[in-house]
């Protein structure tokens, strides 16, 4: 009924701490420039990561949203969501969002983690070069 609805709000707080994580590293960036970058080790940054939340969070909220709309439970007229119309079902579509809603943005959340562990264990992988064969 309204589950998209927390993907949604969930992928809204991700971008504006994204947005702010932005700030932070540009200004990392700028006090780092003078210190010595000969150590440095490659890593991926945490607003690119959290961008990936983001767009997963989204892509899901909208894939939902299509889906509710195909089936009738979204509508172009207020109050937008059919059970908004009755205080049963009000009842129901809340207690949809709070289990069903939840536990899919949780999921994505948990895909989203392990994503950037494998992420950062690639990055930090050191690189082998194929020996060269002198033909």
């Amino acid at each position: 009924m309204a589950c998209f609805l927390v993907s949604a709000a969930e992928a809204a707080v991700v971008k504006a701490v994204e947005k702010h994580e932005e700030k932070v590293e540009a200004q990392a960036a700028v006090s780092e420039s003078a210190v010595n970058e000969a150590e440095v080790e490659p890593k991926i940054p945490m607003s690119r990561k959290l961008k990936w939340l983001t767009r997963l969070l989204i892509g899901g909220a909208v894939l939902l949203a299509f889906e509710h709309v195909w089936h009738g439970e979204v509508v172009p007229w207020f109050p937008f969501l059919t059970a908004m119309s009755d205080p049963a079902d009000t009842a129901e579509m809340l207690h949809e969002m709070a289990t069903v809603g939840v536990s899919m943005a949780v999921l994505i959340t948990a895909v989203w983690f392990v994503m950037c562990k494998v992420a950062d264990a690639l990055v930090k992988k050191p690189v082998v070069e194929p020996e060269k064969t002198i033909a």
